[in-house]
């Protein structure tokens, strides 16, 4: 495409202030980049996954109050981490950290077990064993 047709549809990342650069084709025929403020099927594609990442935070706090999981599993959500990602910050194998999102686990983890957690989040370890922060 074209450098003057560059798309500058208004997207997230207009609004954050932010431009993807793109390659385009300049006036003498060569490739050079160029900044977009987005596409539109850029911009649905991202709200989707921006929804979809909504739906996994509700669904885990929802979790949470139902005392079906623990804090962890919505700050996992919250954080944008999966399970393999959350248990290399924390240094664990997978089926570790699946386990502390057991309620009853969660309940017994010590003091350095939690602290971790809340480093990984940068959050406190209060702010860990409780969901209603605001954050959601």
């Amino acid at each position: 495409m074209k450098k003057e047709d560059v798309p500058q549809d208004e997207s997230n990342l207009a609004s954050a202030n932010f431009r993807e650069m793109v390659y385009a084709v300049d006036d003498d025929g060569k490739y050079t980049t160029s900044l977009s403020t987005g596409w539109d099927p850029k911009k649905i594609a991202l709200d989707n996954a921006i929804q979809e990442i909504e739906e996994r935070i509700a669904y885990a706090k929802n979790r949470v109050l139902n005392n079906e999981t623990s804090p962890i599993e919505y700050y996992m959500e919250v954080h944008k981490m999966d399970l393999p990602v959350l248990a290399s910050y924390m240094g664990l194998w997978q089926w570790r950290v699946k386990r502390h999102f057991k309620p009853l686990v969660f309940k017994k983890l010590n003091q350095k077990t939690l602290q971790k957690y809340a480093d990984v989040f940068d959050i406190s370890i209060e702010q860990l064993k409780s969901i209603d922060d605001g954050k959601s």
